[in-house]
């Protein structure tokens, strides 16, 4: 057992988790965690996997950061030092985390790899189940029953939600699940058309993009208040005597020392996928982090080093070609050999130019829009999804990648480039399938893939190395 498993037990907390996508587990981790808000608690907010867009709801709740817990990303069992940093930076008192897709839906030769049942059980967290329970009956007993006796001894799932029942249903439902299983019915949510989130490709659309967000989550909490048991689900967590659970602080502050090198990370409406533990890893290894807009911004801040991540350039490709000033400031401080790392996103606004299609759902100008022009290449849109899921990335000394290290991280984007690069290899795990990705031309390293850094904490320290010996150079 890791030194850090006996400080998590002292940590309430519970994961929501379901049987398939799609069955309200955002919607109900957020109106849990303002909740749990109105009642005096402070809630850390967790996400399963290496989706971005939902810790963005959390942090829209919450005020704070949420955090990505992958244990692929982390196979050694770290995503239990993250949940407990993260817990201990916010002096948290409870944490909730979000499960991904279906609870035993995962990835490598068994499919469960990265799943919520496998961070669940690395974490030794108890589950509740959120079921779109909508047109079934007593169907839902067996359904319950099945999912409870896979996981078998583990025993992690101890709870039920119900979603989108009436109270009449959910009242006969509790009734048949807690007579014939060891589950308890914690309570339901009922339709709202008033609470009401969009989607894009496979995830939300942005908490930003949606109209009375905040007067929905009210309305959102107001309903689990009549239709949640909160003292069901304290017990389940584990939530006894109120103590606060993180005791100390992180060290890792980022305020760090004039002598320090700075970071410049891009984000705005248009680059906003990061992973917060890769920014803790960056001022663990000693650099300071500051932040710019690409979009609103027409000068770029002092910095020894440029952080360009993910997010949806494509959607503000006029706007972003159009600020000439920024474009002109990026091209001159790469000229200048500047060490910039890019993902996505940020790849694609590296390159010539971004070509925007006409689509249906007009969410962006069509045409040919020049961006920086740092890098080589066009990105156009595919007609299906490009790229999506884990991958290993290996490079004989490639950029911030070490010959014989090897980094983790995924891909999801409908984007493709004219020139992908190939400093690296990059493999899916569990599969034979490979390909090559990456353009690293002198400090820039830059493609599609997101970038796990705790998977190898010597590529965070590369990058951080080369920033300040830039420092120094200047």
């Amino acid at each position: 057992m890791k030194k850090d498993s006996k400080e998590l037990q002292g940590i309430p907390r519970f994961m929501i988790a379901a049987p398939e996508s799609g069955s309200g587990k955002t919607l109900v981790t957020c109106g849990l965690l303002r909740l749990l808000q109105r009642y005096g608690f402070q809630p850390a907010a967790f996400k399963c996997g290496p989706d971005y867009i939902d810790p963005m709801f959390h942090r829209k709740v919450l005020g704070v950061p949420s955090e990505n817990l992958d244990t692929f990303f982390s196979p050694d069992g770290a995503v239990r030092d993250v949940l407990l940093r993260s817990v201990q930076e916010v002096s948290a008192d409870i944490a909730v985390i979000e499960g991904v897709m279906g609870y035993y839906d995962g990835t490598g030769a068994s499919g469960l790899e990265a799943s919520s049942f496998d961070l669940a059980k690395q974490t030794d967290t108890p589950v509740i189940l959120v079921v779109n329970a909508r047109g079934m009956a007593r169907s839902i007993v067996p359904l319950l029953q099945g999912f409870a006796a896979y996981e078998a001894p583990e025993g992690k799932i101890r709870g039920v939600i119900l979603n989108c029942v009436s109270g009449n249903m959910a009242a006969r439902m509790k009734q048949w699940i807690e007579e014939e299983t060891d589950l308890r019915v914690a309570g339901y949510l009922p339709r709202d058309s008033r609470v009401s989130w969009g989607s894009r490709h496979l995830g939300l659309l942005q908490p930003e993009e949606l109209k009375d967000l905040d007067r929905q989550m009210e309305l959102l909490a107001d309903t689990l208040e009549e239709t949640v048991d909160l003292k069901e689900l304290l017990d389940i967590a584990g939530e006894k005597d109120r103590k606060r659970a993180g005791q100390k602080k992180s060290t890792a502050s980022g305020d760090g020392c004039a002598e320090d090198p700075v970071i410049a990370v891009a984000r705005d409406e248009a680059f906003s996928f990061y992973y917060e533990d890769n920014l803790r890893l960056l001022k663990e290894a000693g650099a300071r982090i500051v932040f710019f807009s690409p979009l609103h911004d027409t000068c770029l801040p002092e910095a020894d080093g440029f952080l360009i991540g993910g997010g949806y350039p494509e959607l503000h490709a006029e706007m972003l070609a159009s600020n000439l000033s920024m474009k002109e400031a990026i091209r001159t401080r790469a000229e200048e050999g500047i060490p910039i790392l890019a993902e996505c996103g940020g790849f694609m606004y590296l390159q010539e130019y971004l070509e925007i299609p006409e689509t249906e759902e007009k969410e962006a100008a069509p045409g040919l829009f020049r961006m920086c022009g740092v890098l080589p290449g066009t990105c156009r849109r595919a007609d299906r999804l490009v790229r999506f899921g884990y991958l290993e990335l290996t490079g004989n000394n490639a950029g911030y990648l070490s010959e014989g290290h090897r980094i983790r991280g995924h891909e999801f984007h409908y984007y493709d480039s004219t020139d992908n690069g190939a400093a690296c290899r990059a493999v899916k795990p569990g599969k034979a399938s490979a390909w090559e990705c990456m353009t690293v031309r002198g400090n820039i390293m830059a493609g599609f893939p997101h970038l796990y850094y705790r998977s190898d904490p010597a590529f965070a320290v590369s990058f951080v190395q080369r920033c300040r010996e830039y420092r120094k150079r200047k």
